[in-house]
Order: C-alpha cells, then structure tokens, then sequence
C-alpha cells in the first residue's frame, strides 16, 4: 500500500481555505496519474510542534502508481509548488504538504526515508490512515496501528472536519 498524507493550514487566494486546498490536491494526485484507492475523512489538527500557527486541515490518501518512489516525491513536490509551497524552514505554516508515509512494505534510508520516520508519532497522520487502513503495519518496526495509536503522546490535539 503506498500512503500520501495531505496537510494545510494556510488558505489560498485562488483556492480558498485549507479543506478546499486539500479536496483540490486530491484532485491534482489523480490528474498527475497517481490513482486515489481511498481516502479518509479530514481532520483538524493542531500544529505539532505546538506553535501559534493555525490549526491544519489533514488526511491521508491510499494511492497507485507506477512511479518509483523518488518519482512519486518529486511528483508530490512538484503538485506543492504548483499550489504556491515554497519551502524556507522546517514545520512552518504551508498552503499544502503532501507527504510520502509508505510505499508497500518498503523500508528504506532514502531518498526517500520510507517510512516516513515520523509518521508513527503523529496523529494527523495515524487516525486518518486508521480510516483506511486500520489493519496496516508499520513496515519499520513491525507495530500495528492500534498499537502506534495507543502509544501517541496525550498533548497532540485532533478532531474530525464537522
């Protein structure tokens, strides 16, 4: 299973807020060639780590592709850039992160670092993916999912999009 988190905590003039910004980055995956196999709810999420920035907009997305990974990130980049992403510093507030979590069982020191070596501590990352995937193994360190949701620090603030 190859997994792509979408974040966005800034809205976009030509857009609109974070929720459109994601619905239309999944759009922008499918018309890139990457095959959305499924998708989960949105969530709000608080910035981690915790900051004044805005709260994020998050999901995750199962998708197909004959891409390898290095292609696909750079895909995914690329689909960032064209929303206005500029990258400046780590954990600043963004119009749009497209993550890559996993591509099938591969683990690898990159690039790029599959897993994604922080996708178990996140829970913008693990309560989506458990919409998805709720049976899905960390191809890592052998975890299930309801184990890494279990182990999530307390302080991380997380609620579905009404």
């Amino acid at each position: 299973m190859i997994l792509v988190a979408i974040g966005s905590n800034l809205g976009s003039p030509t857009i609109g807020s974070p929720l459109q910004v994601c619905e239309a980055a999944v759009q922008c995956l499918c018309q890139s060639g990457v095959r959305v196999l499924a998708r989960s709810r949105w969530f709000e999420t608080a910035p981690v780590p915790v900051s004044d920035q805005p709260w994020y907009v998050n999901g995750v997305v199962a998708v197909a592709t004959d891409l390898a990974p290095a292609d696909l990130l750079g895909r995914l980049h690329g689909i960032e850039a064209g929303f206005g992403r500029v990258r400046r510093t780590v954990n600043e507030a963004r119009v749009l992160d497209l993550d890559l979590l996993a591509y099938d069982d591969r683990v690898q020191a990159g690039p790029p670092v599959l897993p994604h070596p922080r996708m178990d501590r996140r829970a913008f990352v693990l309560l989506p993916l458990a919409d998805i995937a709720p049976d899905w193994v960390h191809p890592g360190t052998g975890l299930c999912l309801p184990d890494l949701l279990a182990a999530l620090p307390s302080d991380q603030q997380i609620r579905p999009v009404p």
